[in-house]
């Protein structure tokens, strides 16, 4: 079993940033490929970047790229998503996951057996 708490989410302006982290607990952190994906009001939850259990690889959602960046620190137990030049789009719920031991780096809800419970992103316009 794997528990995850996020932290970092709040209210910003349009253009502002915020950094997400999520500490995880439970076993071996480092063998574990992480995502993060978001949920709005009335929308579906979407994948938003994910990052391989050796830290090399990372995939992102087409627009977020070039302004979100995943990264980990296996001696923390932790995973980041650094938001930048943040819009009114990205407000959303921002959970953390783990994927299963060892495997690639996915997209779909189902590669992420453990989730957090989610922190707050708020973009004012």
């Amino acid at each position: 079993q794997v528990q995850l708490v996020e932290s970092g989410g709040g209210l910003v302006q349009a253009g502002g940033s915020l950094r997400l982290s999520c500490a995880a607990s439970g076993r071996t952190f480092s063998n574990y490929g992480m995502g993060w994906f978001r949920q709005a009001p009335g929308k579906e939850r979407e994948f938003v970047a994910a990052i391989s259990w050796g830290g090399r690889g990372t995939d992102y959602e087409d627009s977020v790229k070039g302004r979100f960046t995943i990264s980990r620190d296996n001696a923390k137990n932790t995973v980041y998503l650094q938001m930048n030049s943040l819009k009114p789009e990205d407000t959303a719920v921002y959970y953390c996951a783990a994927g299963r031991p060892l495997a690639a780096l996915g997209r779909k809800d189902d590669e992420y057996p453990y989730w957090g419970q989610g922190t707050q992103v708020t973009v004012s316009s």
